[in-house]
């Protein structure tokens, strides 16, 4: 009974660790990726003409955010659920998640020009926000049950 304790202490810890983690990603956003959609997006952007941005920088700053949201995430997943294959399908599945996004977010900006603020703003947030973990844990979870 009391390495049962024990053994749900750490993996609470270690289920907190991640969490902080993906906290502080958000905390210093600023200072860790190149995007200039971070103050575009703070006000009413609905009026404003996109900013002028560097699209490799931003391709690999957005690359690296959600490289770091994935590795924390999947690290919640493995806590969590102690399966490894499951990290491995959540693995595919979010760089499968990430290549429809990110040529989703370069075309809305390349071709529907402004007109679609809203929507690159939402496909921006599953960029850089770890959302799909929020959605892959009841999934699994779900999974797990039956």
């Amino acid at each position: 009974m009391l390495q049962i304790i024990l053994n749900n202490k750490i993996r609470l810890a270690q289920f907190l660790f991640f969490v902080g983690l993906l906290v502080l990603i958000r905390a210093f956003e600023d200072q860790l990726f190149y995007d200039p959609f971070l103050d575009y997006f703070k006000y009413n952007f609905a009026n404003l003409s996109l900013p002028i941005f560097n699209p490799f920088q931003l391709f690999f700053g957005l690359l690296f955010r959600f490289t770091l949201n994935t590795i924390l995430s999947l690290g919640i997943i493995y806590v969590l659920f102690k399966d490894i294959q499951m990290v491995k399908f959540a693995l595919v599945l979010y760089y499968f998640f990430f290549m429809i996004l990110i040529v989703t977010f370069f075309f809305i900006i390349y071709y529907v020009k402004g007109h679609n603020n809203l929507v690159l703003f939402y496909v921006r947030r599953f960029l850089i926000q770890p959302i799909f973990v929020l959605l892959f844990v009841p999934a699994f979870y779900y999974q797990k049950q039956k």
